[in-house]
Formats: C-alpha cells, structure tokens, sequence
C-alpha cells in the first residue's frame, strides 16, 4: 500500500533501526555517572549530539534532545519568553505555525502577555515585509518572532534568511519550526532558535531537537534539573537519540538528489490532478516549496469520505478539510491562505516513491472524487437549472461542508444575471469556501452579514 502522508510521520529508517539496536546494548546507563557503564552512555549521547548538530548547523553545546517536536516549540518559546521578560512581553507567530506554536501563543495571552499572527499571501508565505510591519505595530516591546521553515499542510517554504535578517535588525530573536524541512538541508540565515522532531526524517517518535544559538536569552521553566541544560529534564532516552541522529545523517546525505527527483513526480501530480478532476484547487507556493509535498482541493467533495475512497484504493494521504476534524473547523493554515479548504487532500511522497505508484494514484483519484461527489448529489460542472427572475435564499443551517457549496451551485443556475443567491449556512468552512467557489466559477461574491439566531448570509451575485 503506497504511504502518501510523509509530512506527517516516516517509518523507522533501517539506519535508525540497526543504530537503535546497537545502543539498547551500551547505552542504557545513566550518562552522569563517572563509571565505565555510564561514560559508555555519555560517549553515545555525545557523538548523537555531534552528528545532529552538524546537520543542523549549530555548535554541539547549542544542542538540546528532548521528548518530541512539540515540546522543543513549547520549551523553546516559553524560555525564550521568560529569558526576555524585561524587554518585553508581545510574541508574534505566523499565522500558518504548527498547532503547537499557536497553543504556546494562546498559553502566553492567558498568563497576561500578548501576542499576534503575522498573515500570508494565498500561497501561504509569509512576507518580510510583513514581519517588519507587524514589529512596527506591536502594542509594545516584542519578545520573540516564530515562522516555520515550510508550512506541514501546503509545503511552502518560508524566506527564513530575510525574515531573520528583519528580526536582527529590530533585535527580535526568531524561532524557526523546522520539522518538515531539516531532512532535506539545513536552516540557513541568523535565526536564534530552532526546532525539530525525528519522526519526520525516519527517526523514532518521542526525540526532538531544541538548539538555542549562543548569546539568545533563554531561561528554562522550572521546574528543572541538571540534564540537558535544564532545558529538557529527566533521563536522556540515549538509544532514541541515536538512532535520530543517525537517520538525519543517512537522509540528509541522499537529501539533494531524492529531492529533484521527488520534485519531478510532484510537478507531474500538480499539473495533472486539474486536469483530471473538474474543480479542483492546487494550494501551496508553486515555486517555493517543499520538493515532496503537493495539496490539492476538491469542490463538492467530503474530505473524509474522500480519504476513506483513496485509502480503499490503496493509498494514505492527509487533509486539512474541516470534514476530517474532531472541531469540524477548517485548517488554520487554508484559513489563513483564504483558500478552498472542502474535498482537501495532501500528498506527501516519502523517499524512494516508485513512478508507477504516483501513476496509479492518478488513475484511481479521478474515480474516488467522482464516487464521493456522486453521494452528495453534487452537481455537475455546468450544473445549471431552471432560470427565474428573483434572488433566491437557501437555507443549510445545520448543514457542513461541503453541503453549503452544492446548494449553492444548484441554485446560480435559477436565478436571473444580475440575480443574487443568498445561502444561510453556520458551518465554519463556508466563509473559506464560499468566496473560493465563486473565484472558480466566476460569480461575484457579494459578502457576508451575520443573521439573528446565528448563522452567516452569504452573499453571491451571478455574473455569467
């Protein structure tokens, strides 16, 4: 079965495997104690440390292992807070961070600092510019900066070098979530903090990386002990580790030619999925991208359902649909792109993806979105109707995506040029999807207006 969700976790690379194995013999003991057994484990915890530090791009020292990705984002925001406390309290996120940076920022409002989300073009990037500006217009001193190397869901990559530049120049330190891009090359640029998570190279699950560069302000959160710096308490999991530091090095040393070839098989899915499937969306940077990842979403189409089709054809991939959330909101990072967020499906090849595979996948895509749009009666591409010479109101209160958006699309028809199709709907997709549908189909979008007793009136003018 094709593994198409690569941005989400990687199987245990057989370097890692052979590396963890090994060092369940030597380095099960206690790396603080001065005996054989434990200057044993400290020399395996220390060349772990080297091997990765190299990789990223940072001295040894600068180094911390801890429990998961997540915790590195938490422990390295929450010290690089505390650290600058006095100059300030205003942390600035973009606005398509990880869940576990927005968490950390909602953390910070609670306990009486602010905090802001720098915005992104419909690409997902995040401009220099933009950062500048937002440093400009903090209520006061800001703390810290976070924007990601490249985004999990649409595989943007960020112009880290620049943002960092803007962010020395304002005397800002900068954390960049590098999880999705540290196999494929190092951060580059002045960035102060950086953070990364093993599964997402062929590493165990449970080790991170959290590098904290020399001179940034950093004050760990109690309660801490000796380990680690004090940064990651508790027994170093030293077999996890190296086998982590292990798999980044084996990827990192196939990174550039896997990349251009992984690139080429997302360039033929990019271009081919539109002309496959009618209304579909390709999201993401075209240009500036993670070679690996391609995102794409369908109009009338249920993201979940549409998963179950693909995953019965033999294939896993992932969504950001609002359809496949236990909130039942879209994903932050569609939101923030104002872009299509129903029938959404990422794909993320791992290395050594076979041709043949991505082939196969685009000859069975066509037939599960088909299949999917058909139990939603969907309409059809030029779906038309019975045409009237008055506006038309269509009620899909209680109703989710992609539920909204077909009503609507059977109801343009009946309406005269110049008519309006008002759709009441309360589900939160509808406000991305809504606009995004009417782009497609070159129908005016009027706007939105809250209704008494909940809800949302959107509005949409027929043009053609």
């Amino acid at each position: 079965m094709p593994y198409f969700d690569a941005a989400s976790s990687l199987p245990l690379h057989p370097v890692a495997r052979q590396a963890l194995l090994a060092a369940y013999e030597d380095g099960w003991a206690d790396p603080a104690r001065p005996h054989r057994e434990g200057r044993r484990a400290r020399l395996l915890l220390d060349a772990a440390r080297e091997s990765a530090a190299e990789a990223v791009g940072c001295r040894p020292d600068e180094l911390t292992f801890t429990s998961s990705g997540t915790r590195a984002l938490h422990a390295g925001i929450a010290g690089a807070l505390a650290g600058r406390a006095r100059a300030g309290r205003h942390l600035l996120v973009s606005a398509v961070e990880h869940s576990a940076v927005l968490h950390a920022a909602e953390a910070h409002r609670e306990a009486g600092g602010t905090a802001a989300e720098i915005g992104v073009d419909s690409g997902g990037r995040v401009a220099p510019d933009a950062v500048a500006e937002a440093l400009r217009e903090a209520p006061g001193p800001t703390a810290l900066a976070c924007v990601q190397s490249a985004n999990h869901e649409v595989g943007t990559r960020q112009p880290i070098g620049e943002i960092a530049e803007v962010c020395r120049e304002a005397g800002v330190p900068l954390l960049v979530d590098a999880a999705q891009s540290l196999a494929w090359e190092p951060v580059a640029g002045g960035w102060s903090l950086l953070a990364g998570s093993a599964h997402k190279w062929g590493g165990p699950a449970g080790v991170g990386l959290l590098v904290v560069r020399k001179g940034t302000r950093f004050a760990p959160r109690p309660p801490t002990d000796e380990r680690e710096s004090g940064r990651a308490p508790g027994f170093e999991n030293i077999p996890a580790v190296v086998a982590a530091a292990a798999a980044l090095w084996e990827v990192r040393a196939e990174a550039a030619a896997e990349a251009e070839r992984l690139r080429g098989l997302v360039d033929v899915i990019r271009a081919r999925v539109p002309e496959l499937v009618p209304d579909v969306e390709v999201v993401g940077d075209a240009r500036h991208r993670l070679p690996h990842v391609v995102t794409f979403s369908c109009l009338y189409a249920d993201g979940e359902a549409l998963l179950h089709a693909l995953d019965r054809e033999g294939f896993a991939v992932s969504s950001g649909s609002s359809c496949t959330s236990s909130t039942l909101t879209p994903s932050h990072v569609l939101r923030a792109m104002g872009v299509l967020s129903e029938g959404n499906v990422r794909v993320s090849l791992p290395p050594g993806t076979a041709e043949e595979d991505v082939e196969r996948f685009l000859a069975v895509l066509p037939g599960a979105v088909a299949s999917v749009r058909e139990r939603l009666a969907a309409p059809g591409p030029a779906a038309d109707g019975e045409r009237q010479d008055q506006d038309l109101t269509v009620d899909s209160l209680g109703t989710l995506c992609p539920v909204p958006v077909i009503e609507l699309a059977k109801a343009i028809g009946r309406v005269r040029l110049g008519g309006v199709v008002t759709v009441l709907a309360d589900d939160e997709a509808a406000s991305l999807d809504i606009p995004a549908w009417c782009a497609m189909r070159g129908q005016e979008y009027v706007g939105a207006s809250g209704e008494a007793g909940g809800g949302t009136a959107y509005r949409v003018r027929r043009v053609r």
